[in-house]
């Protein structure tokens, strides 16, 4: 029961969170450029923004549905769960936003849904919240996937790569360290689960804050340098394969046990890199929604 439970949380974390990021790119397109050298005066002028404010309520609440997912089915299931909001962007964007979405980002975002629906249905059959963990593949796998991110961060800027490019490779680093957060926060679950409130009082809490906060500006400056669904679309799937990852390396979640299980799930990840290549096309609002209004 609680494994459904999970997954109906999960799905509705799928439709909240898209609803966030649309509504953080519209403010964030209205605020001032983020400068990581003045961290508080950029987060006060995002908030300033009416629409990034709302943008971030809104994901609060997808935040709460998705950690009660986390602590009530496996890391990887809940990620494939969240991997169907990819068709949702694209019909809340086409709908409710006005964004106009080419052929090819339509063809990106479908290459990310099968793969990722590959994915779901090679994926055994698992029970439990499957919150245990090994604490050496946690500090390798969450150490590797920070640096990572950090890379993304800092690489671009410094090989001097255009404004939209360097947009894409900031959501990519913040979709790896949302990954970061929420692979602490699934050990968190399960340290609550055992020790109660005193369960939180673990590094990986301050790990879970530390990748959260730098997700935050990746994420805002990525949806000021890139184009709406790209960077979100990017930013969704760079946190889905962390986590599907993480699931895997560090809590145990199960493979497949037979080889064309093992294929369609090679196949998957080979679509989701092809998707990741398609989508970063020029998108643009062609009109507001009066619904959005």
């Amino acid at each position: 029961m609680s494994l459904h439970l999970g997954i109906l949380f999960a799905l509705a974390c799928a439709f909240v969170t898209n609803l966030a990021f649309l509504y953080k790119h519209r403010g964030a397109c209205a605020a001032p450029k983020v400068d990581v050298r003045r961290p508080l005066e950029s987060a006060a002028g995002l908030f300033r923004s009416r629409w990034f404010t709302i943008g971030m309520l809104v994901g609060l609440g997808a935040w709460l549905f998705h950690v009660a997912a986390l602590a009530m089915a496996p890391l990887s299931v809940v990620q494939v769960v969240l991997a169907s909001g990819l068709v949702l962007l694209a019909v809340m964007a086409d709908r409710l936003f006005g964004f106009q979405i080419g052929r090819r980002q339509w063809l990106g975002l479908g290459a990310m849904a099968i793969g990722l629906g590959l994915i779901a249905i090679t994926q055994p059959t698992a029970t439990g919240s499957h919150s245990s963990y090994s604490i050496l593949a946690m500090t390798v796998f969450e150490g590797g996937l920070l640096g990572l991110g950090a890379l993304l961060i800092a690489g671009p800027r410094v090989a001097g790569l255009r404004q939209e490019h360097h947009g894409v490779a900031l959501a990519a680093a913040a979709g790896i360290l949302f990954g970061v957060s929420n692979v602490a926060i699934k050990a968190l679950t399960g340290l609550v689960g055992m020790l109660g409130p005193f369960g939180v009082l673990s590094p990986w809490l301050a790990v879970a804050a530390l990748a959260s906060v730098a997700a935050f500006y990746a994420s805002a400056r990525s949806l000021q340098d890139g184009e709406a669904v790209s960077v979100i679309a990017i930013t969704g799937t760079a946190a889905n394969v962390s986590c599907i990852a993480g699931g895997i390396v560090v809590f145990g979640d199960p493979l497949p046990g037979d080889a064309l299980g093992i294929v369609a799930q090679s196949v998957a990840f080979v679509l989701v890199i092809v998707a990741a290549a398609l989508t970063p096309a020029p998108v643009r609002a062609a009109r507001v929604a009066p619904a959005a209004a």
